[in-house]
């Protein structure tokens, strides 16, 4: 037998011959399976073609556990000889037909690569022998192996592509694109890797990918992260992504996105559309987004978000301290706390940088800046970009007709704005 460690890959290991104990060959192998609902790097069988089980060209569904790879090249099977047909579809996935020449997504270099050829590694677990996914070839070196197959022997190949450089990623940074709806589900737990990464990352592997790889990866994120993800991509894209989802699952979506980012993509949606998502939205975030719907698109009030913290002139930096604790979006966010008076108007802006460096009982109203900017709801968007950069803000309070706070406009969205005016 081989020894426990060696190295193959899916090009060599399709074809290569199984025998029996005496040596005769039981047939090909014609695929690697893999399970898809679990996030494991563990092939499972072995797809064999042949005529001796009973039918001229068929397939066995052959455990790992059950083969032994040996010097000579061929798979020796051990154990039972009977074995099952391919499992329900769905359950599984094939390297070659479902990997080999498909784009995945390199979740540590952060973009879209096509795969060449698949490494794996022999290794024992406890009493049986495993087949294992190591890392994908996205080079020059799996392509020009897959090429000479046939045309020279194993080892000639083998020479001529070790003077290639590898390009490689390991197993545990990819995440794969499936884009057949009936085993796309199983590939869920997949994407948590995906998740990890940075919302401005995944919006650009989604603008590589083409329409249908695009749709097969963002349904599988989750609420949180296809709304971050989607607050990235340019508003063209945005409708794109959400054209193919129910009414339901795109209000979960939104109801996930800030504010202001969400009214800007229902008031690009027809009409019909938009209400139809706002009927399946929970009756506190519709209300709000109704709210943000009334004002033009292109004044302050809509770029502004109504995430945050407004307290009584009268309150203590241990109020405010409560008040960012129990704050029920992110924190991080927040870079300013608002005062209002008796008759609720805006009456001071407090650095949360100040606050934590002051004693507990210290009150805000002492701390705050009283002389601060603030942008009508009506002001143009123009005009609010011409505030950012004349007075260096991370953000803007909007007020309405009565001096009343009812949003803020952050850097960000600024800074959005100005990308989709390139």
């Amino acid at each position: 037998m081989a020894d426990i460690g060696t190295r193959t890959n899916l090009s060599d290991l399709l074809g290569t011959p199984v025998v029996d104990a005496a040596g005769r060959v039981l047939g090909r192998v014609r695929e690697v399976a893999m399970e898809t609902d679990i996030n494991h790097d563990t092939v499972d069988a072995l797809v064999v073609r042949s005529g001796h089980w009973g039918s001229k060209n068929a397939d066995r569904y052959i455990p790992v556990e059950h083969l032994l790879p040996t010097n000579s090249g061929a798979l020796k099977l051990i154990g039972s000889t009977s074995h099952s047909g391919l499992p329900k579809e769905g359950h599984f996935f094939l390297l070659e037909r479902d990997l080999l020449d498909q784009q995945i997504i390199d979740v540590s270099g952060q973009k879209v690569v096509r795969v060449n050829d698949v490494d794996f590694l022999w290794s024992t677990n406890q009493d049986h022998l495993e087949l294992r996914v190591s890392e994908v070839e996205v080079g020059m070196r799996g392509a020009v192996r897959r090429l000479l197959k046939g045309l020279a022997p194993q080892k000639a190949i083998e020479a001529i592509v070790s003077r290639l450089k590898p390009r490689v990623i390991p197993w545990d940074f990819v995440d794969l694109i499936e884009v057949d709806p009936a085993r796309r589900v199983h590939l869920k737990i997949e994407h948590s890797r995906l998740a990890k990464m940075h919302p401005s990352d995944i919006a650009d592997i989604l603008e590589d990918l083409s329409p249908i790889e695009r749709e097969a990866v963002f349904t599988t994120l989750d609420e949180e992260v296809a709304a971050e993800a989607l607050e990235e991509v340019a508003p063209k894209l945005q409708k794109s992504l959400i054209e193919g989802l129910d009414s339901e699952r795109v209000a979960d979506i939104v109801e996930e996105m800030d504010p202001a980012a969400a009214a800007d993509l229902l008031a690009e949606l027809p009409e019909e559309r938009s209400e139809a998502i706002l009927d399946q939205m929970e009756p506190t975030e519709r209300r709000e987004m109704q709210d943000l719907l009334e004002f033009h698109v292109e004044s302050a009030a809509g770029r502004m978000t109504t995430k945050y913290l407004l307290l009584n002139d009268g309150a203590t930096v241990v109020d405010a301290i409560a008040a960012v604790r129990a704050f029920e979006n992110e924190p991080e966010a927040l870079s300013e706390i608002y005062l209002k008076d008796d008759q609720e108007q805006l009456v001071g802006a407090i650095p949360l940088a100040r606050i934590l460096l002051a004693t507990p009982q210290t009150k805000l109203d002492t701390l705050a800046e009283k002389r601060f900017i603030q942008a009508p709801a009506d002001l143009h968007q123009n005009e609010v970009v011409e505030l950012f950069d004349k007075y260096n803000l991370r953000e803007l309070p909007v007020v309405n007709k009565e001096k009343r706070l009812v949003g803020v406009i952050r850097a960000d969205s600024v800074i959005g704005f100005l990308r989709n005016e390139r």
